[in-house]
């Protein structure tokens, strides 16, 4: 089975505004969970400058690179990493089809 996430164009078009707000548009940005948070996981994305280690994934979307490790992977296989802009506020957004519950404050996720 072949493991992948996707990105809105909305997502594009901010991620690389913010790599070049940053000064690194040739950086790649790393996604993942982290264990922890009230339903079990939170997701993590940050911006990386080092190449992309052995068993990461790579995808690319209109020149942004993502990253990501395997066992992450495995439980964001299907995500897409969006752009929200409502009356709360703006930013990204990760809809993963897998994800079973979330806390009260949206912070945290359980598959």
């Amino acid at each position: 089975m072949d493991l992948a996430i996707s990105m809105s164009p909305k997502a594009v078009e901010m991620a690389k505004v913010q790599l070049a707000k940053r000064g690194t548009p040739g950086a790649a940005l790393r996604l993942g969970l982290r264990g922890g948070g009230c339903s079990g996981f939170s997701y993590v994305m940050e911006f990386d400058d080092r190449p992309a280690r052995e068993k990461d994934r790579v995808f690319e979307f209109d020149g942004v690179r993502i990253v990501i490790d395997p066992k992450s992977l495995t439980l964001m296989n299907g995500t897409t990493l969006d752009y929200e802009t409502s009356i709360m506020g703006h930013g990204f957004k990760f809809v993963n089809p897998q994800v079973k519950g979330t806390c009260g404050c949206g912070e945290s996720i359980q598959f």
